[in-house]
């Protein structure tokens, strides 16, 4: 079992912690930590964008010249694709970009990135992180002390006054166990956890 040093939020080591083999142990798969952020970054996209055929262009509906006789290309409407002011042709329209992964292959990405910044060293454990009301200067401290400036501090639980601390600090984004995922543990250089949230994290995916 891989063990890292558990810190207070003075930046001070006051243990250790063991991590379970199973999530935090494994050997990375780049190719599923592709697929899975692929994935992710696919189901965000809005899918609004939209053209306008032939059809749907406003004007057109005149013949612009008779059809023999001018010299000129015969010419149906003034919206044909060809003109400008035209038609897009096989331009996009709405469509649902989001699509889903097996579920053993998502496990998999997530314990990869887990794995991956415990191999990189990249992983802070903290014993308790509370704070008595929102103060965006004390989350500021706190980080500094673990030297972590570009860091994804996840908590146990939804905690409203370290999530209004941490979100306008740039670099930095709170989230709970729950929300954990592949495109942030890859974003975020540092993963800055509770010993609450590590349990909570394995025993989802052990």
């Amino acid at each position: 079992m891989p063990k890292v040093a558990l810190y207070n939020v003075n930046g001070e080591q006051v243990g250790e912690v063991e991590l379970k083999d199973e999530v935090f142990g494994i050997e990375p798969h780049e190719s599923v930590l592709h697929d899975a952020v692929t994935m992710q970054l696919a189901n965000q996209r809005q899918g609004t964008h939209d053209t306008k055929t032939r059809a749907e262009v406003r004007g057109g509906g005149r013949k612009p010249w008779r059809q023999k006789g001018t010299g000129r290309a015969r010419a149906g409407s003034t919206r044909s694709p060809i003109w400008r002011k035209g038609g897009i042709v096989f331009g996009p329209h709405p469509r649902d970009y989001s699509y889903s992964l097996p579920k053993k292959v998502r496990r998999l990405a997530l314990k990869s990135a887990l794995s991956s910044k415990v191999k990189s060293d990249n992983i802070i454990v903290l014993d308790t992180l509370t704070l008595e009301a929102p103060k965006t200067k004390e989350m500021v401290r706190i980080l500094n002390n673990l030297n972590a400036k570009k860091a994804l501090v996840v908590t146990a639980e939804r905690d409203v006054n370290v999530e209004k601390s941490a979100r306008n600090i740039e670099g930095v984004k709170p989230l709970k166990a729950e929300g954990v995922n592949v495109y942030d543990l890859l974003k975020y250089t540092k993963l800055v956890i509770t010993k609450d949230a590590v349990a909570k994290i394995e025993e989802v995916l052990a």
